[in-house]
Formats: structure tokens, C-alpha cells, sequence
């Protein structure tokens, strides 16, 4: 079945229709060694290639792990930090991370071939919420609650308003709940009143959720 060609290119190269469709307007794809052009369908058999090399036909993965702490979601190792590629097997050594979590964190990461997947997890005009259990250093002052939750925190790159509901009568507990999940977003919301983050564990990505998947294990999953 004819497959469109922004598609084919976002599953096979692990890009974005957004970034397939700017090679296409830049020339630098052909079906069968004509250049192809913005909206053309690829039907099975035809020879696609980027800049004069051959794109190889492969099927869409999508992999969920539950990162430990520790680990760097980049493909290379920081120093002697080791990178969450250390916890795949050979075959998804080539899977892109949907998002991040930095080292210090855990939980939920996903992995996939699928660049338009990627997208539609991530950008922001998509909403995907995304649940963490956090533990603070120390209780959280109810006023700083309502700031956060109602008025929001002003960070050098907007404004952060995060849901927060209270896990226990400590205060240092929280389930946290957002729709951005800018850069260390969480730990830099808290530090701006003045609160260190000691734990920080994702559950849940907007449809999938963790479950009772084992720290450092992984398992495909099927798109919802």
C-alpha cells in the first residue's frame, strides 16, 4: 500500500514529517532517481534515497524502560556516568529517546525508530501529560503550594505552573503533574523557592505508564 513519503522518511530515518518534508523542499530525496517533491506516496518496491544514499526500509519500534538513576540519556557516556544504551540490547542501540531524563532521575523513558512518533509526544502544542513522584529535601510550605499550583513560578524561561497533589502528612511527598516538561523543569520550579529535589520518578507519559516494570528493564510497546 502507498505509504506518504514524509512518513516513510520519518519511520525509516528516525526524523519528524516536519524534518522529512524540509529535505524533500531542499532536494535532497529521490524515488527511483527523480527528485521527489512535497506530498508524493512511496509504494513498495520504490528506491528512496537522502542525499544519494539508499534508505533502508525498516519497522517502527517502540521500546519503554524504566531508567534508574545514574544513568545519562544520551547515547554517549559522561565520563564515568553510564549511558541508559548500556541497559538495551544490540538491536536498539540505534532507537532514539522520546525526551529526556536527567541522570539524577528515574522512571519512564521511551525509545523509538519513529521520528513522528517523537514528535507528537513532545512538542508542546500536543499537551502529553506526564505524572512524577517527587520527594523534596524538606516539607513544603502550603503558600509555596498555591504559588506553584495556582499562580505559577517565573523561571528564566517562563512561567512553570505544575499540579501537585500531597502523598502523605510529611509534605515532602508529591505526585507531580504536567503538559510541558521543559528542561529540568521540576527541580528548577522547586529550587526557585528555595527547595532541593532528592528524588524525582516519572510514571506515566502521557498514554503509558509504567506499571510494574522492574528498574533497568525495558519492553516494547504498541502506539496508543
Amino acid at each position: 500500500m502507498p505509504q506518504r513519503l514524509n512518513k516513510f522518511l520519518a519511520t525509516n530515518l528516525g526524523i519528524s514529517r516536519r524534518e522529512a518534508d524540509d529535505i524533500i523542499v531542499a532536494g535532497q530525496v529521490t524515488i527511483d532517481d527523480r527528485p521527489a517533491i512535497l506530498g508524493a506516496r512511496v509504494e513498495e518496491g520504490r528506491a528512496v534515497t537522502v542525499k544519494g544514499k539508499p534508505v533502508e526500509t525498516v519497522a517502527a519500534v517502540y521500546v519503554m524502560l524504566n531508567k534508574p538513576t545514574g544513568y545519562v540519556s544520551s547515547r554517549r557516556a559522561q565520563n564515568t556516568t553510564p549511558t541508559l544504551y548500556e541497559l538495551l540490547p544490540k538491536e536498539f542501540q540505534k532507537l532514539k529517546t522520546v525526551g529526556r531524563l536527567d541522570k539524577d532521575s528515574s522512571g519512564l523513558i521511551l525509545l523509538t525508530n519513529d521520528g513522528d512518533f517523537a514528535f507528537s509526544m513532545t512538542h508542546p502544542k500536543f499537551h502529553k501529560s506526564k505524572t512524577y513522584l517527587v520527594l523534596l529535601e524538606s516539607p513544603l510550605e502550603p503558600l509555596h503550594q498555591q504559588m506553584i499550583s495556582d499562580f505559577g513560578i517565573n523561571l528564566t524561561d517562563g512561567l512553570s505552573k505544575l499540579t501537585l497533589t500531597s502523598l502523605d502528612d510529611s509534605r515532602k511527598n508529591w505526585k507531580v503533574e504536567l503538559a510541558e516538561g521543559r528542561n529540568r523543569q521540576i527541580r528548577r520550579t522547586f529550587g526557585a523557592l528555595g527547595y532541593t529535589v532528592k528524588k524525582l520518578h516519572r510514571t506515566t507519559f502521557g498514554p503509558y505508564v509504567l506499571g510494574d516494570l522492574a528498574s533497568g528493564k525495558w519492553q516494547e510497546i504498541k502506539v496508543k
